[in-house]
């Protein structure tokens, strides 16, 4: 009698055999052709959820797949180990970041080793041990060093219940990315990194193969624009500064501004302010902070704004021009000024009609006969008003227009983008110490390589208010010059955790390295990433922070290439009863329970099972249920024996042939990460190989073949099933370092009949079919023919007349 699938047992024990032997652990070899497959590493939140598993488990199931065809894989885990939670839980529990997050990785490791993947376990990284963080440092000191990192005083984005500063791309409409509250601007002291070197590159995607939706997201982040630099004149005595400029895409308008506007946080308004209008411009700027972004660009949001009492010149026309703030134009795009033209901006247009500015019109539609404009005209048309470029199509004005302020010297054709330099400066405790000294004599002064890394003090005091303990860290703060000797005082701003996952995927080639943040020679032998996996959501963060450092650290000559991974894909999202899962909703799946009553191989299997993997799907019990029957079955059908009755030859050929034809499909939609097919494919051989087990019509060597076969196929979906299927049918250990099966193009075709078609017993048609097509399929292949439509058309239909395999006749009157 056959013993039955106890799972839970069998699992643990191939992954304590797995572990004891270390079967995973891989090293470079020259010999073996490179794969290396990496999922996106977990931030340390306490617990794997059911969406960990769906961007684990199939991309496990793909590493082992590339193993088994005869590449050397690398697939790590570590763990993204900074970052404001851990400070959270330190303020609202009690607990040191430190002790919470490594609980929570001791947690999450054990449950990531119950998933029965092949990680390395002895390339783990965690970006919060010091051994990682040192060089965390020290890129940040190569990025100072080639003047990549600048500090400088300018708006931030500012969540009043993080406490923190955020980068642009971490606010999400107008909102902080991990608590939802509402985002206002403070001007502090910030380190950035200067992304926006790297804006053209970043645009484009050459040589890697990623998803277009990735890639549109990326490009419009950094929205690269192009258009002209007008600077229009300042004439004011107590001002050093002689010019304002604006970036504009119409050049062409250029003699229809009316007004400029200013954003209220312009650092030229406190300058151009007129004494008068101080005390009203200063309100006015305090209650725009309050808003977000969004808010202050919503089209639904009545504009205003106020005059400063201030004027520039538009040298072009030799107007004084009235200058504005108003909270719709932002500092944080362009120059942070924009030239009014309200005849030709539907913006500009309701600005100017609430306060009464003139509108002049400068592109003239073909109807246009003088009259005043009842809305503002946005489309091409013929430049009037224009001085010496009135009569030019708009469009060949754009052109004009530019070339003559670059011959003045009053502007220039140039490119803007919509990304600012990257905000890496946090307000917490919990990050890696910048490392970064001030000193009265010196000035800002870096920390040498020798003293790295800047260890983040044991003791700190976390404040209900949230802020950052190293602040009243005297300790801490107070040391000596590197360069003087004299006292100086440390930064307390920490950097953003983004910075650690910049180049977690270059440290897993050589995790324990000490003389360098790498290997050169392991970097050579495993990077680029082969595939990477993971959500979508970090198009604009993680993705294209990676991006930047990748290329940036190429520039400074330690790496030779510039993209970091060359194939991206993203998994869709697990839904339960049509939402997205949350804890805050209480609709989590937790897939330790599944796993303790029906095994990890059935969790993976269903996952993969559910939908495509790019589009997620929703859980349901009872879809698990039926992969938990359907590896039963497998158990069962490998393990009960077969008795062969007969030697069939047609029932060998058809064997051999389902065998190589399912061989191909496995491999195919395994390759292309259609994992739902896949196990399809798997299942419709189970239920066939069950059939000929029924019959015994093929010889027992043959079953053996087909067995084995259909065991390393499963093997990367359920490895502990197979491992076990493997040792009880009576082979080496283990199956996960068998081959991949190949499949005989030949064997794999179908065998084809020659149909004869008759009409009313009439010879009409021969048509060659696959012989396994059945009776409805001959029939509407039969009527389809050319050759017999013309004897069916008008007439009825009274029976069809088939013998299997050989013959239709279609009876019609």
């Amino acid at each position: 009698m056959t013993d039955k699938y106890n799972a839970p047992e069998i699992e643990k024990k191939w992954q304590q055999k797995w572990a004891d032997d270390k079967l995973y652990e891989v090293k470079e070899d020259s010999k073996k052709p490179k794969w290396y497959a990496l999922t996106m590493f977990p931030y340390t939140s306490g617990d794997l959820h059911i969406g960990h598993w769906y961007a684990m488990a199939p991309s496990d199931v793909f590493a082992r797949f590339k193993r088994m065809q005869g590449y050397n894989v690398l697939h790590p885990m570590g763990f993204d180990a900074f970052g404001l939670p851990a400070e959270n839980a330190a303020i609202k529990k009690g607990i040191h970041p430190y002790k919470w997050t490594m609980a929570n990785i001791d947690n999450m490791r054990k449950q990531l080793k119950s998933m029965g993947a092949i990680y390395d376990w002895s390339r783990e990284v965690i970006t919060c041990d010091p051994e990682y963080y040192k060089w965390t440092q020290w890129f940040f000191l190569k990025l100072y060093e080639h003047d990549l990192a600048y500090r400088s005083k300018s708006p931030v984005n500012w969540c009043p219940q993080c406490q923190v500063v955020l980068a642009n791309e971490q606010v999400e409409n107008g909102l902080c990315w991990r608590c939802e509250t509402p985002v206002i601007k403070r001007d502090l002291e910030q380190w950035l990194f200067r992304i926006t070197k790297y804006a053209d590159e970043l645009m484009e995607h050459e040589g890697i193969d990623w998803t277009e939706r990735v890639k549109i997201m990326q490009r419009n982040w950094v929205g690269k624009s192009y258009g002209t630099e007008i600077s229009f004149g300042l004439d004011q005595p107590s001002v050093s500064e002689k010019e304002i400029k604006v970036f504009t895409t119409r050049p062409d308008t250029v003699f229809g501004v009316t007004f400029m506007v200013l954003a209220p946080e312009h650092p030229l308004v406190a300058k151009l302010t007129a004494p008068d209008k101080k005390v009203e411009v200063e309100a006015y700027i305090a209650r725009t902070r309050r808003f977000t972004e969004i808010e202050r660009l919503s089209t639904e949001k009545e504009k205003d704004g106020i005059f400063i009492g201030a004027y520039c010149i538009n040298r072009l026309t030799g107007d004084k021009v009235p200058i504005w703030i108003a909270d719709y134009v932002l500092g944080s795009y362009g120059t942070g000024a924009v030239m009014a033209v309200p005849a030709h901006d539907e913006r500009d247009f309701a600005f100017a009609k609430k306060y009464k500015i003139p509108i002049k019109v400068v592109i003239a539609s073909p109807e246009w006969k003088g009259e005043e404009l009842k809305n503002a005209y946005i489309e091409d048309g013929t430049m009037v008003n224009s001085g010496q470029f009135s009569g030019l199509p708009n469009q060949e004005g754009i052109k004009a227009v530019t070339t003559y302020l670059e011959q003045k010297g009053w502007g220039k054709g140039t490119i803007s983008y919509r990304m600012r330099d990257w905000l890496i400066s946090r307000q917490r405790y919990w990050g890696t110490p910048i490392p970064i000294v001030y000193c009265e004599k010196c000035g800002t002064v870096p920390i040498p390589e020798k003293d790295l890394p800047v260890l983040l003090p044991e003791e700190a005091e976390f404040r209900p208010t949230g802020e950052s303990p190293l602040k009243y860290n005297e300790k801490f703060i107070n040391t000596k010059c590197p360069k003087c000797g004299g006292p100086a005082k440390r930064e307390t701003d920490t950097l953003d955790g983004f910075l650690c996952s910049c180049w977690y995927f270059l440290r897993y080639c050589s995790p324990h390295y000490d003389k360098a943040a790498f290997d050169t020679e392991t970097i050579k032998y495993w990077m680029p990433v082969d595939i990477y996996t993971g959500g979508a959501e970090h198009a604009v963060m993680h993705l294209l922070y990676a991006r930047f450092f990748t290329k940036a650290i190429r520039d400074m000559g330690l790496i030779d290439f510039g993209e970091p991974f060359k194939k991206l894909f993203n998994q869709g999202t697990i839904i339960l009863h049509h939402q997205k899962m949350s804890k805050s909703k209480g609709n989590v799946v937790n897939p330790d329970e599944y796993v303790k009553e029906l095994g990890v191989d059935t969790v993976r299997a269903y996952m993969m099972f559910m939908g495509p993997w790019e589009q997620g799907g929703e859980w349901f019990d009872t879809g698990i249920s039926g992969v938990s029957r359907w590896l039963n079955r497998v158990w069962n059908l490998v393990l009960e024996g077969y008795q062969s009755n007969t030697n069939n030859s047609e029932t060998t050929r058809e064997l051999e042939r389902f065998t190589h034809q399912t061989i191909k499909r496995i491999t195919n939609d395994t390759d292309r990460l259609r994992f739902n097919t896949m196990i399809a494919g798997l299942m419709e051989y189970t239920n066939y190989l069950n059939k000929v087990k029924e019959n015994g019509s093929v010889t027992a060597s043959d079953w053996k073949k087909s067995i084995e076969t259909l065991i390393i196929l499963l093997a990367p979906t359920a490895p502990h099933l197979a491992e076990e299927l493997w040792q009880k049918t009576g082979h080496k250990y283990s199956i996960h370092n068998q081959s991949w099966p190949e499949w005989d193009e030949e064997l794999a075709k179908e065998e084809e009949i020659t149909l004869v078609v008759q009409v009313n017993g009439k010879l009409r048609d021969r048509i060659s079919v696959p012989a396994s097509t059945t009776e409805v399929e001959a029939t509407r292949i039969a009527a389809g023919s050319t050759r017999v439509e013309p004897y069916l058309t008008g007439k009825e239909v009274v029976k069809t007349i088939y013998v299997d395999g050989k013959l239709v006749n279609i009876v019609v009157k």
